[in-house]
């Protein structure tokens, strides 16, 4: 079976739409993360937008992590990729295929760093766009060094718009549109915050901040579209259908929303509207709420609990009874939070359900549980905080949940990547900073050695304030309840934990 390439004969590709044209397009954006979702959502709109004429540019994808091994393997498919969209549209059943041309190359910032440096300081670059996760969008002191990359997401973006800065001479003209992707609140102000706190770490010349701040645009964005990723369990059926080998085939649902709040310029810079895409404009407020509590909220919650019941996609989980159960529970404390218009409320977790419920939706646990501790943060901590502020007591599920993620993060062993746990004997890998693994690791190392009691475990976990920005322990009964909870994980499973939660109170 041939491997997709950009010589690949065209009668190979089977129902599947192609453009070639992404050699002659000026490299307008660039791209801090490769992973699944920037391609199945933001470059896939790019391209729909190439193929009527609208945008006309290109990406450079920048690796955002020393780590990566996303970009290497893309460039032997000459930075091609196939996005295949599965589900239901205006009651409708879509499955179809499209061949995604708009990367023109990739880059590793810890080996490829003058060449970022230079993409950055082109003529024709006019947005930055970037999903680096939760964990992404946070300060680190760092030093630096003009020929070696910042290792954070927002020392990366500081040093790129510093060189643009002295490339241009300050020419006010030069500043870019920046729209990070990543699921954090005021995600374009708090990222400018940051980018600001380096400079000044750095002793950056005022102009530069004066340019930073008049020149260039930090846009709050949120972003909606439930991607999967490559098919695991399907990818030898995909291949036959497709009629070619492609390692980076991206699952997503048909549905998609990316909310900006920008004045009427970005429209012109960015014209996803005029491509026919769901894009809204302005105060994104409501949609953020929503989406937020009650899509990443419940993929929170199912992820770690989910995974140590047993189940390993979305789809095991809502088809589980007592999972099932377990998620309803989640939406009705999530729900109970929120003060936003009740119709529209239920309204949107129905559609949500549904999502969840879509027969190709191999959505992985394990995926989703990467950066879980920073995801529960910001996804599921206010609304913890709110319904136990509200209502006296606190969200069961939601706590199960965080007990959950704290098992979840037990290591068996550590390695580069970070912490490796165990479910019925066989060992997973996790991802999260560096911090919280370290936090994690130490504590769980205390605990085990009976050098100090779950109780003391949790409360140590909870009130660091490094990972958490503030004293859980604070929330009444949030330590007993979490202390609880995971002694019953480690002594009778999940599966049993989630039974008495749900049938015994």
């Amino acid at each position: 079976m041939v491997k997709l390439k950009r010589n690949i004969p065209k009668e190979t590709l089977a129902n599947v739409a192609y453009q070639e044209s992404v050699s002659s397009l000026p490299e307008k954006v660039l791209q801090i993360g490769e992973g699944n979702f920037l391609r199945g959502f933001v470059d896939w709109m790019i391209h729909q937008m190439n193929k009527q004429g609208i945008f006309n540019g290109s990406v450079v994808a920048v690796q955002p992590t020393p780590h990566g091994r996303v970009l290497p393997k893309l460039k032997e498919q000459d930075w091609l990729y196939t996005v295949i969209l599965r589900g239901m549209a205006d009651g409708k059943k879509v499955d179809e295929g499209e061949v995604i041309p708009v990367i023109s190359r990739g880059l590793n910032p810890y080996e490829q760093w003058q060449q970022v440096l230079e993409t950055a300081a082109s003529k024709e670059l006019e947005l930055i766009i970037s999903n680096t996760t939760e964990a992404g969008i946070t300060y680190i002191k760092e030093p630096y060094q003009e020929d070696s990359s910042p290792l954070s997401f927002p020392g990366k973006l500081t040093a790129l718009l510093y060189h643009r800065y002295k490339q241009f001479a300050g020419d006010e003209r030069a500043g870019l549109h920046i729209l990070p992707c990543e699921l954090v609140e005021e995600n374009g102000g708090k990222l400018k915050y940051i980018v600001k706190r380096i400079a000044r770490d750095w002793e950056l010349p005022p102009d530069f901040l004066h340019w930073l701040e008049a020149s260039n645009r930090f846009y709050d964005t949120l972003v909606d579209r439930i991607v999967t990723g490559y098919p695991k369990s399907d990818s030898t059926a995909f291949t036959k259908r497709l009629g070619y080998e492609d390692d980076f085939i991206t699952v997503g649902e048909p549905y998609h929303l990316f909310c900006i709040n920008g004045p009427e310029e970005i429209k012109q810079v960015f014209p996803l509207d005029q491509a026919g895409l769901r894009v809204k404009w302005g105060d994104i407020e409501q949609y953020r709420e929503l989406k937020v509590r009650l899509l990443n909220g419940p993929h929170t919650l199912m992820a770690s609990t989910g995974y140590l019941a047993g189940a390993n996609t979305v789809l095991e989980v809502m088809k589980d009874e007592t999972l099932r159960t377990f998620i309803e529970r989640g939406f009705e404390e999530i729900i109970d939070s929120l003060s936003l218009d009740r119709k529209k409320t239920f309204e949107y977790a129905e559609q949500v359900k549904e999502r969840f419920l879509n027969p190709y939706n191999h959505h992985y646990l394990q995926d989703i549980g990467m950066n879980a501790v920073y995801k529960f943060k910001s996804r599921l901590l206010p609304t913890l905080s709110r319904y136990a502020e509200k209502n006296g007591t606190l969200p069961n599920a939601i706590a199960l949940s965080l007990a959950a993620i704290l098992v979840f993060f037990r290591p068996v062993e550590t390695n580069e990547k970070g912490i490796v746990g165990e479910r019925n004997g066989i060992n997973y890998q996790t991802r999260e900073s560096e911090l919280v693994n370290k936090v994690l690791t130490e504590c769980w190392e205390e605990f085990s050695q009976d050098r100090i009691s779950l109780e003391e475990f949790v409360f140590t976990v909870l009130g660091n304030r490094a990972i958490w920005e503030e004293d859980l322990n604070e929330i009444e009964l949030l330590t007993q309840t979490v202390s609880a909870y995971i002694r019953q994980i480690l002594s009778a499973g999940m599966q049993d934990t989630l039974k008495q939660m749900l049938y015994q109170n």
